[in-house]
This record gives structure tokens, C-alpha cells and sequence, in this order.
């Protein structure tokens, strides 16, 4: 068992790369996609489904945890790991997108935030030592250092001083974190879409030095073609030995979009959310399985698929469950989502080491532009 984390780079096809990031606690095959245990579950799924359909690590969340049930009582209760009972990897965000996003009353100074929790109104600081000392107790294998997040479109001078609070919040970051074997800290680029800004930003990083680096601030707003904009050259601003991370990404084109362009590590909500609300990604493009046209469709989701949802399952049971608001249908939908999004990685995997990226990529977007099968 490696007591060290590291990355391995096996192979590259244009920008696109695979590797393997080794902890402790398993290697993550990369490039890799996160399903996100917001509060310590990804939801409608058990941690053996979720280890089922191919994930190598999960995404736990700092804002959330440590309002409910709280970081100390998850140390007490021996770490997010055994707490969730998941024994492979897990990242931790810093908390700092929540606080930006979710909290009512947020005051931001040089060193942190002070917010009211969106569940009870309890005042908390959050700053970059105290997201270092919660993500210690929950034991994460791979921490985030904390950083502000502003929404896009934001001007240039609202950028510049919020990347430059982040750098400095990554040095404190860096600090607090100490020397910690077996875990990883990452930093996060930022500076919106601004080239020189995020060369600033990497820059900073890179003096700093880190396990691992994010390409942060995208997916807030900007839309597809502004952010593959920033990743023609983002990525390529990060040391080429380290993951490079593309947080909060995002629907299966976005996916194979930004491994296309360097990026090594994705997460999303959108797998499981979707599974809950009735959207379903196939091969063949998106599957709303509320509509009228598979009530009686004895044929599976999508007959290649080797899901529990897709085997075991027709469209016109899926529709049943749904309508009747039965927890079986996110449960199903779920895993299914979570399934195909591990089979688009282990295909990009697989084209990468073998140099038919290019042709996989073509073959991805014509299978999901034909569309779902006709009706019966």
C-alpha cells in the first residue's frame, strides 16, 4: 500500500491524458469523474452502488458537513470514511463556493467569511485555516484549499481582486494544511476569463506548490463555449506532472470536452439530481422519462447498457415509478446516470491509451446527436 500520494502519467493523445493518482486508499483512474456525496451520501445511492458503476473516489462537501452533523462530531464518530462507509478516496471541497452561493448574510474581509447557515440561521467564520482544521476531522483524502468563487459575468476589477484574495488565501491554505502523508492539497486557479489573470493565478500556485491543481470559476454562469474558451489555455498554464481538476463539470459533453483540452478530474450533482427529477443521459442523448410516450414501452433504456435500471427494467416500469413518485425510480434513474457518466470515462480512457481519441470523441457526439429511439 503506498503511504505517499502521487500521479502517474500513462499516456496522451493530443491534450487528452490518463493516468493514475494513487493515496492510501486506492488509485483514481483518471481521467476521472467524482459522483458528489453532498452530505455525506450520494443521493438515492448506497456507497456499494456508487463503487458499482466505477467511481474511484467521491466528493464530500465542507459547508454542508460542518453545519450538519458537524466535522467534530464526524471525528468522533471515526472520520467521513468510515462514517459514510466508503473506503476509497474522497475529495472535500473548502466550502468556500457554498458560502458565495447558499448563505444569507455574508460578510467577506482579508481573513474570511462569516455567513448564516441556510438551515437554522446560526452564525458562522468560515477562513482558510478553519476549512484546513474541518476538512482534517472529516479525514479527507484530498482537501481543497479555500478560495472565493465570484458568479460570472463580473467585471475585470472584481475578478482581479477576488483572484488575488484567493492566492493569498491559498498561501494560508498551504500553511495551515502542514505536512500531512497519505493526503493531498490542491490549489485553485481563478481569474475568470481572463488569460493573464489565470497565468497570474498559476503563477501563484505553482510558487506555493501543490499536490494537485483546480481550474475553479467555471461552470458558474459563462455557458459551454466561454468555458472551453478558458480551457484551451488553462490547463495548459498548470504544472504537467500534477491532476489538474475541473470543478463542479458538468453534463457528459462538457465531460469529454474538457478531458479533450487537459483536464484530468471532474465533478457534478447533475448524475443524481437528474436521476431524481426524471432525466436520464443515454448514449442516444437525453431521456425524459416523464413523457407520455413510454408508458407502454416494454424496451430498456438503452439496450447496451449493463445498469440494474437498463437490465432489469423497462422504460414503461421507469415511467410507472416515476408518475407514482416511488423512491425506487430515483434510486434506478440514479444509477443508471452515475453508470453511464463512468462509462463515457473508462472509454476516454481506454482511447487515450490507445491514440483513438479523435475517433471515440467523433463516435460519442454522432451516437447522442441521433437521438432516442423512435416511439412504439
Amino acid at each position: 500500500m503506498t503511504q505517499r500520494f502521487s500521479f502517474s502519467l500513462h499516456a496522451t493523445d493530443g491534450k487528452a491524458r490518463t493516468g493514475t493518482i494513487h493515496t492510501p486508499r486506492g488509485e483514481i483512474r483518471t481521467p476521472a469523474f467524482m459522483p458528489v456525496g453532498t452530505a455525506a451520501t450520494v443521493k438515492a445511492m448506497m456507497p456499494e452502488s456508487v463503487a458499482a458503476t466505477g467511481a474511484d473516489i467521491l466528493l464530500g462537501n465542507t459547508y454542508h458537513l460542518m453545519l450538519r452533523p458537524t466535522a467534530e462530531r464526524i471525528d468522533r464518530l471515526g472520520g467521513l470514511h468510515k462514517f459514510m462507509n466508503w473506503d476509497k478516496p474522497i475529495l472535500t471541497d473548502s466550502g468556500g463556493f457554498q458560502v458565495m452561493s447558499l448563505s444569507d448574510l455574508r460578510k467577506l474581509t482579508e481573513e474570511g467569511v462569516t455567513f448564516k447557515s441556510h438551515i437554522d440561521g446560526s452564525r458562522h467564520h468560515l477562513t482558510p485555516e478553519r476549512s484546513m482544521e474541518i476538512q482534517k476531522l472529516l479525514g479527507s483524502d484530498i482537501v481543497m484549499c479555500f478560495d472565493e468563487c465570484p458568479a460570472l459575468p463580473a467585471d475585470r476589477k472584481r475578478i482581479e481582486e477576488s483572484m488575488a484574495l484567493s492566492m493569498r488565501w491559498a498561501q494560508r491554505s498551504r500553511d495551515a494544511f502542514g505536512d500531512r502523508p497519505g493526503h493531498a492539497l490542491f490549489g485553485i486557479q481563478q481569474g475568470g476569463l481572463e488569460e493573464d489573470l489565470r497565468g497570474q493565478s498559476a503563477e501563484a500556485l505553482r510558487a506555493i506548490e501543490f499536490d494537485g491543481y483546480a481550474v475553479g470559476g467555471l461552470a458558474v454562469g459563462e455557458g459551454q463555449e466561454a468555458m472551453f474558451d478558458v480551457l484551451d489555455f488553462a490547463p495548459d498554464q498548470l504544472p504537467k506532472d500534477k491532476p489538474r481538476y475541473l470543478m463542479g463539470v458538468g453534463k457528459p459533453d462538457d465531460i469529454v470536452g474538457a478531458v479533450k483540452r487537459g483536464i484530468d478530474m471532474m465533478d457534478c450533482v447533475l448524475p443524481s439530481r437528474s436521476g431524481r427529477t426524471g432525466q436520464v443521459f443515454t448514449r442516444h442523448g437525453v431521456v425524459n422519462i416523464k413523457n407520455a410516450r413510454h408508458a407502454d414501452d416494454p424496451r430498456p433504456l438503452d439496450e447496451d447498457c449493463t445498469c440494474p435500471a437498463c437490465r432489469n427494467y423497462s422504460r414503461a416500469y421507469l415511467h410507472h415509478v416515476f408518475r407514482a413518485q416511488e423512491m425506487i425510480s430515483g434510486m434506478l434513474l440514479t444509477w443508471h446516470n452515475l453508470h453511464y457518466f463512468q462509462d463515457i470515462m473508462q472509454g476516454m480512457r481506454d482511447a487515450i491509451a490507445a491514440g483513438t481519441f479523435a475517433d471515440w470523441e467523433a463516435a460519442f457526439h454522432a451516437g447522442r446527436a441521433q437521438g432516442d429511439i423512435a416511439p412504439l
